[in-house]
């Protein structure tokens, strides 16, 4: 059995490291950069950040995409969840293939035919009943949704296809209902796959390109599909500005959530520790009722 190249391995390492962040980097560092050119350094400068306050185009399409995001995150963990819970526990009911073909058809299907069937869709919609009137932060919610609902469904049936079902069962034992079971003991030990998704969500909703295009409609348009048609024009300092405010936002919550996340793993391991131990102290024969139970005897049988 060879042994790894420890020098190769960390060549390569930081090789693909920096082919992933320096263009992150470099990005933030033009966003203080004074001249109009994003490639050209010229000095120090926080104007493109003064720019970007005055700039209402990029940030009403910001904060629709933040908007658009946070309720897509939401409503794809409350319908994945369920639909991974029906995958993970129902077993092989009838139309199990095509309830699970329909909840990963949106992973193998690429984005421009999704937009095309809900774009004729909607039109259809539209001229049969009257809904929706026209493109807009309904129907953008709606193709978000279709799309990250996958994710978090798979990632949640991983979850509940790893738990011990004895904690479940213990508690149906003791009387609880299974509603109840679901959402004190099964939601809790599924918490962090419920944040991976939402996350994962949220994210897919802020980027995406294709289905917002297929659609917005006026005035709704995402920040993805601004910077898209700015981009075409020519790069733009206040887009590095935008980008570096949200690399920081989003690296201070990574870091936040990490932080949580082991607070509460901590936490976890010091309870079952605790538990362990009383548990083992209650199990343990007392070493100090005996000798005096002892020591009671003998004295009544010297008297």
């Amino acid at each position: 059995m060879t042994k790894p190249n420890k020098p190769l391995s960390a060549t390569v390492l930081t090789l693909g490291f920096l082919f992933l962040y320096i263009p992150i980097i470099s990005l933030v560092v033009f966003s203080f950069n004074e001249s109009k050119l994003v490639t050209v350094w010229s000095g120090f400068s926080l104007k493109w950040y003064g720019a970007l306050l005055h700039d209402d185009e990029l940030l009403t399409a910001a904060w629709l995409s933040l908007k658009i995001g946070l309720m897509t995150a939401c409503a794809s963990v409350v319908i994945g969840t369920w639909a991974g819970f029906v995958l993970a526990r129902f077993g092989r009911f009838r139309g199990f293939t095509f309830f699970a073909g329909m909840i990963n058809a949106p992973l193998v299907i690429p984005e421009v035919i999704q937009g095309i069937s809900l774009l004729l869709l909607f039109v259809a919609l539209e001229q049969m009943i009257g809904w929706p009137k026209g493109r807009g932060v309904l129907t953008m919610w709606i193709g978000h949704v279709m799309l990250c609902v996958s994710y978090v469904a798979i990632i949640v049936q991983s979850r509940i296809k790893e738990l011990n079902r004895s904690l479940e069962e213990a508690a149906l034992d003791l009387g609880a209902t299974p509603f109840k079971v679901f959402f004190v003991i099964t939601l809790p030990l599924i918490s962090q796959a419920l944040l991976s998704g939402w996350l994962l969500s949220f994210t897919l909703s802020v980027d995406d390109l294709v289905l917002s295009a297929f659609l917005s409609g006026p005035g709704s348009t995402t920040l993805p599909l601004v910077v898209f048609s700015r981009v075409r024009l020519g790069l733009n300092p206040e887009m590095n500005a935008l980008a570096t405010l949200f690399i920081t936002a989003v690296t201070i919550g990574v870091i936040v959530v990490n932080q949580w996340m082991l607070m509460r793993d901590r936490k976890r391991t010091r309870d079952m520790q605790m538990a362990f131990a009383i548990a083992d102290a209650a199990d343990a024969p007392s070493t100090t009722t005996r000798p005096a139970v002892a020591t009671n005897t003998l004295d009544t049988a010297n008297a």
